[in-house]
């Protein structure tokens, strides 16, 4: 017997398994991955209604990355060349942009899957930007209303893009307008933005649509609570959620306390009058209601005029909102600055300084720069 055989444990080598993933296949995937599309055919693929390109699109307005920025920003001119005075594509004009907020466990997922398959079933196109809370301490989120909208995920006319409110206001995501401009240009003439809950992000997504619905519950001791000035002023509707079995009576009551609430309010600037209505997304009770309610505001608001003003005026808030945003990237993108910030930082912890003071000094050193 050899020396090599001298052990009963011995094993023979036999013949190697092949991998689990195959190397070639492997290759292509990485290849199509990495591979950064041009302008044009982005601008192409999103004109054509491609989704996947669109996806990629928004996320180029997403990245914080100045190379995506500058990539994502000319993507957007290109795709809104035919522009009016107004700085609005054609594909805008003839577009609606609803906001939808509420308190957490209103509904606000399922109504819009209900409004959303009408719709749909309608042969509108319609986009869904759900604004999903990031976390305060790992900046993660979990962009769940996919799995929430079963039906309208998979629905052919429905563009669902959940997107991280990535520590902006009130849960609004910095970029949520350009991402309605993208999505008109794709073809979708309906824009849905939920977002997180009702706070001060109301005041910033109401500056970016055309109509502004509150959803609320009846039995659940918000009542009273709901009615804050704020709030109700910027609705054009309220919509009274879950108007189904034994909560379609206590329902029905909430929508006699909001309509009288109603009238402590002076007439919005619009000329709108604000309606109160009851639904139940789970029976689609009232859902065709709400959506002749959205037509009738457009209706009027066109005729009128106050419709087009207010695009003008949305137009003048983003103009303003990026030149802070671009001021404020800048001032925190300077390595000296940056610097500075952390030596500033523990001073402050310690309380050896004043924090009004230290931001102008701060502040001092950076535009001696410029």
């Amino acid at each position: 017997m050899k020396d090599s055989y001298k052990s009963a444990l011995y094993v023979m080598d036999g013949v190697k398994q092949p991998g689990q993933i195959n190397p070639e296949l492997a290759k292509k995937l990485l290849s199509r991955r990495t591979k950064s599309l041009t302008v044009a055919e982005y601008v192409e693929g999103i004109r054509a209604g491609n989704r996947t390109v669109l996806s990629q699109a928004i996320t180029l307005v997403e990245s914080s990355l100045h190379k995506d920025q500058e990539k994502a920003q000319t993507i957007l001119t290109t795709c809104l060349k035919d522009t009016s005075l107004s700085n609005d594509s054609l594909h805008s004009a003839s577009s609606i942009r609803i906001g939808i907020t509420g308190v957490p466990g209103v509904g606000k997922s399922t109504f819009i899957e209900a409004l959303g398959t009408y719709l749909t079933g309608k042969g509108h196109k319609l986009a869904v930007l759900a604004i999903d809370p990031s976390s305060s301490r790992s900046k993660g989120s979990i962009l769940g209303d996919k799995t929430r909208m079963e039906a309208l995920s998979v629905d052919p006319n429905a563009f669902i893009r959940p997107s991280p409110s990535a520590g902006s206001l009130g849960g609004v995501a910095r970029k949520t307008r350009e991402t309605i401009l993208l999505c008109e240009a794709a073809g979708f003439n309906i824009i849905f933005i939920e977002t997180v809950g009702v706070g001060q992000s109301e005041t910033t997504v109401h500056g970016m649509v055309d109509f502004f619905l509150l959803l609320m519950l009846a039995g659940a001791g918000d009542e009273l609570q709901g009615i804050k000035r704020g709030i109700i002023e910027m609705a054009d509707a309220i919509v009274i959620n879950k108007a189904d079995g034994d909560n379609l009576i206590k329902a029905q009551a909430a929508q006699t306390e909001y309509l009288n609430a109603l009238h402590l309010f002076p007439p919005p600037e619009s000329g709108w009058i604000p309606v109160v209505d009851i639904c139940s997304s789970r029976t689609n009770l009232g859902i065709e209601n709400v959506w002749k309610i959205i037509l009738d505001h457009q209706e009027t608001t066109s005729k009128s005029g106050y419709f087009q003003q207010h695009r003008k005026e949305q137009n003048l808030q983003v103009f303003i909102a990026t030149i802070e945003e671009e001021l404020k990237h800048h001032f925190f993108s300077q390595k000296d600055i940056a610097q500075a910030i952390v030596a500033i930082e523990q001073e402050l912890i310690q309380g050896q300084l004043n924090p009004y003071l230290a931001a102008q000094q701060l502040l001092k050193q950076y535009f001696q720069k410029r």
